[in-house]
């Protein structure tokens, strides 16, 4: 197994194309989102800055990204190819598997984390102290494994030319209604009560609630402990369903 996280920890930071969406790409949203906010007014509802809100709704989308899109399409590739075939020969377990394809998602998914934290800091003078800084990188790192999980369920859950719509709905949607695009203080009362559920509003509020030097919720933490243990769940019978079909 050892070898196999190694194996996809190499073949992730070979994929320039792929990094540079992920990481580029939430730093210029934030920009063109928080580019014209001043530094006083809050966003109703949050006690935050417009930038500070956007900066940890872009470190997480930046995460989501990288975590999400890169995992469900290049599993459902390997499947196409024979390179599954080759590791069920192999005695690796489903969740061995699951944890190889997480782990190389999550080392992607640092580089978008840090790099909003430089444009916010220096495009827009957001400053925190060291502590919230080191605690924010690690909320959102932490917390994009459980889509790093979903990922690798949508790659054995679609075939090779379903599984970019799949994910790009899934995408859009837990980005919207979890608040990563605007704060969810603006949706009406019966879409602020479905987003209470979505697990991307707990994960954005893991970090606001460090920017506001407080401890995370305990029930947003409960909330995405329950799906990425779904999610996790989820990837690994999904794997071992995918075998029995071989």
């Amino acid at each position: 197994m050892n070898a196999l996280i190694r194996l996809e920890l190499a073949r992730a930071l070979r994929n320039r194309k792929s990094l540079f969406f992920s990481v580029a790409y939430p730093s210029i949203l934030f920009l063109l989102i928080a580019g014209t906010a001043d530094s006083t007014t809050k966003v109703d509802g949050t006690g935050l800055t417009l930038p500070t809100y956007m900066m940890v709704s872009m470190a997480s989308f930046g995460a989501l990204t990288a975590v999400l899109m890169g995992n469900s399409e290049r599993i459902a590739k390997e499947r196409e190819n024979g390179w599954v075939r080759q590791l069920r020969l192999t005695p690796l377990p489903g969740r061995g598997y699951v944890l190889a394809k997480t782990a190389s998602a999550a080392v992607v998914s640092l580089p978008a984390i840090v790099m909003v934290f430089l444009v916010a800091a220096v495009g827009k003078d957001v400053r925190l102290d060291a502590w919230q800084w080191l605690a924010l990188t690690g909320a959102i790192w932490a917390g994009s494994l459980v889509f790093a999980a979903l990922g690798v369920a949508l790659g054995y859950l679609a075939t090779g030319d379903a599984v970019r719509p799949i994910t790009m709905i899934t995408y859009f949607g837990l980005s919207i209604l979890g608040g990563l695009w605007m704060p969810t203080t603006t949706f009406p009362g019966w879409l602020q009560d479905i987003a209470e559920w979505v697990p991307t509003r707990a994960y954005a509020a893991l970090g606001q609630a460090i920017e506001q030097s407080q401890a995370p919720h305990a029930g947003d933490i409960a909330l995405l402990a329950v799906f990425f243990v779904l999610f996790g769940g989820g990837a690994a019978w999904l794997y071992r369903k995918d075998t029995l079909k071989a």
